[in-house]
């Protein structure tokens, strides 16, 4: 798999810490197997599982190192493996990964790879795979959110919040959000969002339950986790069906209150795309690649992209995720 040659470099984290840990480093190049590419990685984006991997607490799949972060890319196809019939040298592509992000090259399955939307920038699409997928497979696959139905999403301005408002809305859902600011929530009624709820100042159960008339929401799309147990379960319709993606606020349920899942008949599914199998997550990919996708370049979709670093300032762009200040993703660019 890997050829030394010195032209390939990483954002490597030394130890476990902050992110004054990175390191850029020179790796050995890389060649593709029979049904890879290689991918020259003009941008990648953050994601708040980076900051877990850097602290130690976010084990990389079997077969793909620990030590460099990076769940998502755009690029160029450099090489491409004897077996690889669809794509050739040059394409631009966008990628789900396992890892290795932070890099300037990367091996990709083929099946793995998507088209570039011609409309968008390297940077912008950087930000699509990871927040994208996590959404629509969170949403449409583990909740069947259908036209006209209401969904909860919690982190509105988050990139997951914000590809998550916009697949709503683009099949004409009322969406709820949360956020810890009214800037970010203006922000995202932009992109869709029916009513914003500021967490600092109102219980989004409240707000909901008054503006159903008291039915509540058929969807709640949860990357809080404990805190929010009982006010979500508050915020389903009858028949409702939550999905958790991730656990921000802790992953410790004391004194739950189950009652209101039998009395409602509602669904609790979990999720996460990272633990799945190779044919598990090509199915995803390639169902996204056909169904969503395309609506990029149809102007339905976009990618908000909040700010650039040079992958040379991984530190600071991890300090600047840590701010928990941004709207949408965080890129990292190869100069």
């Amino acid at each position: 798999m890997f050829i030394y040659g010195g032209d390939m470099r990483a954002a490597v984290i030394t130890e476990p810490g902050g992110p004054e840990v990175f390191e850029i480093q020179e790796l050995p190049d890389l060649s593709p197997g029979p049904d890879e590419v290689v991918v020259e990685i003009k941008a990648t984006a953050l994601n708040r599982a980076d900051l877990a991997q850097r602290h130690g607490n976010y084990p990389a799949p079997a077969g793909i190192r620990d030590d460099i972060p990076g769940l998502e890319m755009s690029g160029l196809i450099t090489e491409v493996g004897e077996r690889v019939t669809g794509w050739s040298q040059g394409d631009r592509v966008i990628a789900l990964l396992g890892g290795m992000g932070y890099a300037t090259h990367v091996v990709v399955h083929e099946r793995m790879l998507m088209p570039m939307p011609k409309t968008l920038s390297f940077e912008e699409a950087a930000g699509i795979p990871e927040v994208y997928l996590t959404a629509y497979d969170a949403m449409h696959l583990q909740c069947d959110l259908v036209m006209g139905e209401s969904v909860l999403i919690h982190a509105a301005g988050s990139g997951v919040g914000t590809a998550a408002i916009q697949l709503a809305a683009a099949q004409s859902c009322l969406t709820f959000g949360t956020a810890g600011s009214d800037e970010k929530l203006a922000a995202a009624s932009g992109l869709g969002l029916s009513y914003g709820v500021n967490y600092r100042n109102e219980n989004f159960a409240d707000v909901i339950l008054d503006k159903t008339n008291g039915a509540g929401v058929d969807v709640v799309l949860d990357v809080i986790g404990a805190p929010y147990w009982d006010d979500n379960l508050r915020s389903l319709a009858t028949l409702g069906r939550m999905v958790v993606v991730g656990s921000m606020g802790g992953n410790t349920l004391d004194n739950a209150k189950l009652g209101a899942l039998g009395n409602k008949r509602a669904t609790v599914r979990g999720t996460r795309l990272r633990s799945r199998t190779f044919e598990e997550k090509a199915t995803v990919v390639q169902g996204f690649a056909k169904r969503v996708l395309p609506l990029f370049d149809r102007g339905v979709l976009g990618s908000i992209v909040d700010h650039v670093f040079p992958l040379e300032e991984v530190a600071a762009a991890h300090s600047y995720m840590e701010s928990n200040t941004n709207f949408g993703k965080i890129i990292l660019v190869n100069e």
